[in-house]
Order: structure tokens, then C-alpha cells, then sequence
């Protein structure tokens, strides 16, 4: 069965988006997009990164759930 994505798992998709999309430019070319826009080590980048990071912890928890739930037979 297929389920409706709710507020909270656009909100999550869109900041591993940015989290990725950051690691892959400090990856390519040292550049750091969260840190040029809020500040190096400022509390306003930390929290953007510790929202990167609990987002991803969110999609990991529902994927897999969902895989599991997927998985059984109809």
C-alpha cells in the first residue's frame, strides 16, 4: 500500500537534499554553502547541520520500517 507523505517527511527530504548537495560541494571544490550563508561554526549553521543529521536519522527509521512493512505478503 502506498502512503501519503506528510509535512514532516517533505521537511526531512528537502534538508537531506541541502545536506547533500552541501557535502558534495565541500567534496568538489572546499566549499562549505551552509557555513559561507550563516557563518563558520555559528549557532545558527550548527543548528542546520544537527537538522541535516536528524533528518537523515528520520528517513532511515521510516525507510526501513517501511521496507519491512512492504516486504509482507498481501
Amino acid at each position: 500500500m502506498i502512503k501519503k507523505h506528510n509535512a514532516l517527511d517533505w521537511i526531512a527530504f528537502i534538508l537531506l537534499v541541502i545536506g547533500g548537495l552541501n557535502w558534495g560541494l565541500v567534496g568538489l571544490f572546499h566549499m562549505d554553502l551552509v557555513a559561507m550563508i550563516f557563518g563558520v561554526a555559528t549557532t545558527l549553521a550548527r543548528i542546520v547541520y544537527v537538522l541535516v543529521g536528524l533528518s537523515a536519522i528520520y528517513v532511515a527509521i521510516k525507510g526501513f520500517a517501511c521496507h519491512k512493512a512492504c516486504d509482507k505478503p498481501v
